[in-house]
């Protein structure tokens, strides 16, 4: 019903961005039940992107830049010294290392790596709704006992459990 009242006040070109919008929300929604989501981060205008297992170790074992945490600070809205304290990184060793373009470590790009595939869940659940998301994230959560979500983003444990809570939500299995 809503759809029908949206294109009787609607013109073409909006018809064509709600329909693209719907569309990329579907292919997201089949891409994650068949396991092919896509990831991609962009850090100092480099790509680095995943599609499995394989591409995520290998970036894994390169490593990301310490601006990764930056970048992953803007799309989460969450603050850098956030993932500094998760990632135990001294502030100055964090200036000092992302001043000299030096990598993190294998469980510190994991842990971005996971993060990133949280979020980009997140907002699939969320129908693409980063600021609902992301109050989501602020609010205690009765399925993890009342805690707040983003107070567990300093662990994979962690971030597993939201991401269980999230696939509840996805699949309208609350119990």
């Amino acid at each position: 019903m809503h759809i029908m009242n949206l294109k009787k006040n609607t013109t073409s070109k909006e018809e064509n961005l709600i329909q693209s919008y719907l569309e990329n929300i579907l292919e997201k929604a089949s891409d994650y039940k068949k396991g092919n989501m896509k990831y991609k981060l962009v850090i100092d205008n480099m790509n680095y992107a995943w599609s499995n297992n394989g591409e995520k170790i290998s970036i894994i074992r390169a490593g990301l830049p310490y601006t990764a945490i930056e970048s992953i600070s803007k799309l989460t809205n969450i603050p850098v010294r956030h993932y500094l304290n998760s990632l135990e990184i001294v502030q100055t060793t964090y200036n000092k290392n992302k001043k000299n373009k030096k990598f993190l470590s294998k469980k510190s790009t994991e842990f971005i790596v996971e993060i990133i595939e949280l979020y980009e869940f997140g907002l699939l659940a969320f129908n693409n709704e980063a600021e609902k998301f992301q109050r989501w994230l602020r609010k205690s959560n009765i399925s993890l006992g009342g805690t707040i979500p983003e107070s567990l983003f300093d662990s994979l444990t962690g971030i597993n459990e939201i991401k269980k809570v999230l696939n509840r939500i996805e699949y309208g299995n609350m119990v």
